[in-house]
């Protein structure tokens, strides 16, 4: 009997030695209707407790390693009181990338509410909690530039306002409208961006009809790459003369990559054509994929290059076929041939292919014309 005691008392201490886990706020639909008081939980994940979140606040931060990088995720509007669908996952991806301090910002109590502007009012009083957070963390050796805020859709009015706090000295703030994307695109954008296998790029341009008019995408320029390993890039002097404004295109399926490429037509025909190509292309193994309809109608005028943006949401490696189509602009107009001098694809997404070639092509309205390119001569390239 002793020994039974024995045993049941140590079952006792190890369990109470046991760390408590702590958790993001559920909250019934009925404080959709009443509404919430602001409160903030942090709780904090790093790699040794990836699964078990403790509890930190402005006092105590003793579970943060100063010396590692520390995001602060913040949450937006929780109209139902749930967590957010995305959370777990993007808790996962953040760790397994990274070594971090991982703080999630739990407001669901502040956010939950029926009342959108009461939502908004809330995220002053949010960020006025994380300040003194941030202090501490600076007090025992920390430092602004390992500090980065991801806030989504109302998170992001919260890192803005935490990073006027500190006269726009955070490390890095990162923000998107989680309302206006569609299926919460922009959130499973960026978790993508963390692992993917491929890179989306950044292409700074005045405006988004100028980019699908391949104005801004010059092969030998150095690009951003969207999403967490932005600040991997290095600023190159092409990209900063429209530092606010960068654009780029996703697929409708995770994890969300587009190719690009560049196609460059030279024509023969002595009276001009206006019209639009589209593109398909085929690897060897009989793969086919085909453009997006990106550009507005072309000039297409004797021996002037015209250049088009081409884009595909699959990555041919070994391209042995492109088919091409010229539909032309004008309503009224005769079945008319565009006579293509020379066209190079040449691929943006991946510049150390080299460019395909092919001579004498001629496209009759509306008729898809298939060719077999080959490499460019040196002198093309």
């Amino acid at each position: 009997m002793l020994q039974w005691l024995t045993l049941f008392l140590c079952a006792i201490v190890i369990v109470s030695g046991a760390p408590e886990c702590h958790y993001f706020t559920k909250l019934p639909i009925t404080d959709t209707l009443i509404g919430t008081n602001v409160e903030v939980k942090l709780l904090l994940y790093m790699n040794k407790n990836s699964e078990c979140a403790s509890l930190i606040n402005a006092t105590h931060i003793s579970p943060l390693d100063v010396k590692k990088k520390t995001i602060f995720l913040i949450h937006g509007y929780r109209p139902f009181g749930s967590p957010p669908n995305w959370l777990n996952k993007l808790i996962k991806t953040l760790l397994n990338v990274d070594d971090i301090n991982l703080i999630i910002v739990d407001w669901n109590r502040g956010a939950t509410t029926i009342n959108y502007s009461t939502a908004v009012t809330n995220t002053k009083k949010v960020a006025e909690i994380l300040k003194p957070v941030i202090d501490s963390i600076l007090g025992n050796g920390g430092s602004l530039d390992l500090i980065h805020m991801i806030g989504v859709s109302l998170g992001a009015h919260i890192s803005g306002f935490v990073g006027s706090m500190f006269g726009g000295k955070i490390g890095r703030i990162t923000g998107k409208k989680y309302m206006v994307c569609d299926h919460q695109r922009s959130v499973y954008l960026y978790i993508n961006s963390m692992n993917s296998s491929c890179n989306i790029i950044n292409y700074p341009c005045a405006s988004y009809a100028e980019f699908l008019d391949a104005r801004c995408t010059q092969r030998d320029s150095t690009y951003p790459i969207f999403g967490y390993h932005l600040d991997k890039w290095t600023n190159h002097s092409s990209v900063m003369r429209f530092p606010n404004k960068v654009f780029f295109q996703t697929s409708s399926e995770e994890p969300y990559c587009m190719y690009y490429y560049l196609l460059d037509i030279i024509p023969w025909n002595k009276n001009a054509r206006k019209g639009y190509i589209t593109i398909e292309l085929e690897d060897g193994n009989g793969l086919k994929v085909k453009s997006k309809d990106n550009h507005s109608a072309k000039t297409f005028e004797q021996f002037r290059e015209v250049t088009l943006l081409v884009s595909v949401d699959r990555d041919l490696k070994n391209i042995t076929g492109i088919s091409l189509k010229y539909s032309s602009a004008r309503v009224v107009e005769h079945k008319l041939t565009l006579g293509i001098l020379r066209f190079k694809l040449r691929s943006l997404s991946y510049p150390d292919r080299p460019p395909l070639c092919r001579y004498d092509v001629a496209l009759q309205r509306d008729e898809e014309v298939k060719v077999q390119p080959f490499e460019c001569r040196v002198q093309e390239m």
